[in-house]
């Protein structure tokens, strides 16, 4: 299964697809959607979504995962970063992926087994998992990466409970 894993941002987007082959994990691209500082919200919001849309036809994702908004002390930081994970949503939605929202404490515990796990943790086991030369930066692309490994690690789990109910 491949799967397309957003962190939402304004500044920075980071995305990642993330293939699971068999008990391996591959990764095709870990980056960021990066908006030019200065420029109007709209036209940031604008960029993001053409972008994960040109990323969603680049690498066809079967799903997708995205990191639950946290509260912010920030208002306006909190505003905009919900205005960007509106327009993922609605990029993903449009694209018809199925779509799972993970916190950062949920992400932590599956990648780490530990919710308080830091940046380093975090990045160092991603490198382990998709055994990569070096940790993934920025941050935000390796938040996605992170993101759409959780969701590998939950779906099937997740199918299970689903068709249970059936």
């Amino acid at each position: 299964m491949r799967v397309l894993g957003v962190d939402p941002g304004t500044a920075l987007t980071g995305y990642a697809v993330i293939e699971e082959e068999g008990h391996a994990l591959r990764a095709h691209v870990i980056d960021v959607i990066r908006t030019e500082a200065h420029t109007p919200l709209p036209q940031r919001l604008r960029f993001i979504y053409h972008s994960l849309r040109t990323i969603i036809e680049t690498y066809r994702p079967e799903a997708a995962a995205v990191e639950a908004l946290f509260f912010s002390r920030n208002a306006r930081t909190a505003m905009a970063v919900g205005q960007a994970r509106g327009v993922v949503l609605l990029a993903l939605a449009e694209a018809g992926l199925p779509i799972a929202e993970y916190t950062p404490m949920v992400i932590k515990q599956t990648l780490t087994g530990y919710g308080g796990a830091d940046k380093a943790q975090m990045q160092e086991m991603i490198r382990l998992l998709l055994d990569l030369p070096a940790r993934p930066r920025p941050d935000d692309a390796a938040d996605a990466a992170a993101v759409a490994i959780c969701y590998l690690h939950h779906a099937p789990v997740e199918t299970w409970l689903t068709e249970g109910e059936a």
